[in-house]
């Protein structure tokens, strides 16, 4: 059997087939986390921001793959959870890309869109590390465009690429000592393997070994507002603004004979005049918004392409003056003021969710260690706290990323603290001065990290031996900052190992966040420790209620 192109129809079939077989395997990748702790989530985050993206798909599905495509960005852009859930995002952003003008694609095209996939998922990460999910995507991408040199036939070429990447993920523990070390190789190219093999499992026609979860049943963990204006979160920039210009062109065709439409020249054109610069096109009309200093000449540039419609220019400056002064009327669409300031966190517990609040969060995601939320709940919550300027504290390593995202497709300016931990966020949100400027925030935000220190009680949901320690399954580890430095087979006795091993003389604050697993007795029990051997440390107690940490320890 031989196919020498793919269409819109046969490359949607792949996507969900990819989609399920990951969803039928999520829990496998879950089980590849390095650390033994039950927030291994790399498959929980991978499934459902590919989900995301396979709905997006299936509602859209055409003949045209460059469209297809479209949507598959679309969706994957708004699902994406989690680190690798975000870098999944952006090889199929840079993919679909690179196909968006294509109604179909032969090998040496789809070779080439898993190459810009790559170029575009680097990018995006600041400091990337080999052996993770991007060196299985570059060293498959890499094999795919030589292969395609002498290939025509997409199944071989997808074998090729399938073959290459397994052998990618077998060497991942060549360029990650500490996945050796614990007998694993990388979750998330794990996770990539499983989407290919389920490419290339629809273009042989084959059912794949293991019963794939159907793709229905996961649609309920996608929220039902997905669809909802995905288009206003493509595309922005971040710099100065002047006038808020919003319209739309509807295509004529004596006006694309003479001035054939380009959305990528079209927008490259339109970007010349401002910034936070939305463009999306379909077959009828184009959509604009866009911040600008000279919004007459932006429509005067829509013109060229058909008749303008929908039109609405905002000045951004006497907006901001009414608001400042009190005198702004309420928009049709009975919108609040802005506040200057708003944060946004992530947490989980309702004890925690409630602390946040009551030192100055305006909204709280919760998620983090079993549900990190997705780029489209932050974008959500950014708008929910109706502020110009915005702060969120992800308060998780593991969902900086999707904020980082979630930042760039807002038209809010909004500023990303890196806090990877719970402690980290309340420090950073008690340094926040609402009468300072934003980059004087930032910079005391960021550095009030440096301030405290992080320690957490949870369990072990295996064996393994890691950092010298073997820790077997249901022992308690003590986690200080993100290395598990004790290990005990009662959770009292690993709290007061960590907390020996991490308090010190310059200790002056021990913040106690109590977690459902927690009893009284054993708050007790480890207040009279420290008190008994760190007798200058003062002690804060908080019933945090969050699942999974028994304890969650900050040291200031």
């Amino acid at each position: 059997m031989s196919i020498k192109a793919i269409d819109g129809n046969r490359f949607a079939e792949m996507v969900i087939a990819g989609a399920n077989y990951l969803s039928a395997n999520a829990n496998y990748v879950d089980s590849l986390n390095v650390f033994p702790v039950p927030d291994g989530d790399t498959g929980t985050n991978m499934n459902l921001s590919m989900t995301s993206g396979a709905k997006e798909v299936k509602s859209n599905i055409q003949s045209h793959i460059g469209k297809v495509g479209v949507s598959l960005s679309k969706g994957l852009l708004m699902g994406a959870r989690g680190n690798s859930g975000v870098i999944l995002s952006q090889l199929f952003r840079g993919f679909s890309k690179a196909i968006e003008q294509r109604a179909e694609i032969n090998s040496m095209e789809f070779a080439v869109a898993l190459q810009s996939g790559v170029e575009t998922a680097y990018k995006a990460v600041m400091k990337p590390v080999e052996g993770t999910i991007l060196t299985v995507a570059k060293d498959s991408a890499k094999k795919a465009v030589q292969v395609a040199a002498n290939e025509s036939n997409l199944i071989a070429l997808m074998e090729a690429v399938v073959k290459e990447a397994k052998a990618s993920l077998n060497r991942t523990p060549d360029l990650l000592p500490v996945l050796k070390e614990v007998g694993v190789v990388d979750s998330g190219g794990q996770g990539l393997v499983f989407v290919y093999e389920g490419f290339l499992a629809e273009l042989k026609g084959e059912k794949l070994p293991d019963s794939p979860v159907a793709l229905a049943k996961m649609e309920d963990l996608i929220s039902a507002e997905h669809h909802k204006n995905i288009h206003s979160f493509m595309n922005t920039e971040d710099i100065e603004f002047g006038y808020c210009t919003e319209f739309m062109v509807k295509f004529e065709a004596d006006k694309l004979a003479k001035k054939p439409f380009s959305e990528e020249a079209f927008r490259m054109d339109l970007s010349k005049f401002g910034d936070s610069l939305l463009v999306i096109a379909d077959d009828e009309l184009v959509k604009v918004h866009i911040h600008s200093e000279q919004p007459g000449e932006c429509l005067t540039y829509g013109q060229r392409y058909g008749s303008l419609i929908n039109m609405k220019i905002e000045n951004m400056r006497q907006q901001h003056t009414n608001l400042i002064e009190g005198t702004a009327e309420p928009a049709k669409s009975a919108a609040k003021e802005l506040k200057e300031y708003g944060i946004v966190t992530v947490s989980m517990g309702e004890g925690i969710v409630d602390l946040f609040r009551s030192i100055g969060a305006n909204a709280v995601i919760e998620g983090g260690q079993t549900m990190n939320p997705s780029t489209e709940d932050i974008v959500k919550a950014i708008e929910e706290v109706n502020a110009k300027k915005v702060f969120i504290l992800p308060n998780n390593k593991n969902i900086i990323m999707a904020a980082e995202q979630a930042a760039e497709v807002t038209d809010f300016e909004v500023v990303v603290i890196p806090s990877k931990t719970v402690p980290q966020g309340m420090s950073a949100l008690l340094a926040f001065n609402p009468s300072a400027g934003i980059d004087q925030n930032k910079e005391g935000m960021t550095e009030a990290l440096q301030h405290v220190k992080t320690g957490q009680i949870t369990f072990a949901v295996r064996d393994t031996s890691i950092d010298g320690l073997e820790i077997e399954k249901d022992d308690f580890m003590g986690i200080a900052e993100s290395k598990i430095i004790v290990k005990n087979k009662d959770k009292v006795q690993a709290a007061k190992d960590l907390l020996a091993n991490m308090l010190d003389a310059d200790s002056e604050i021990l913040t106690i966040l109590k977690g459902e697993d927690a009893s009284e007795e054993d708050v007790e029990a480890i207040v009279s420790f420290v008190e008994a051997e760190f007798e200058d440390v003062e002690i804060e107690l908080h019933d945090g209620k969050q699942p999974l940490y028994a304890f969650i320890f900050a040291i200031e």
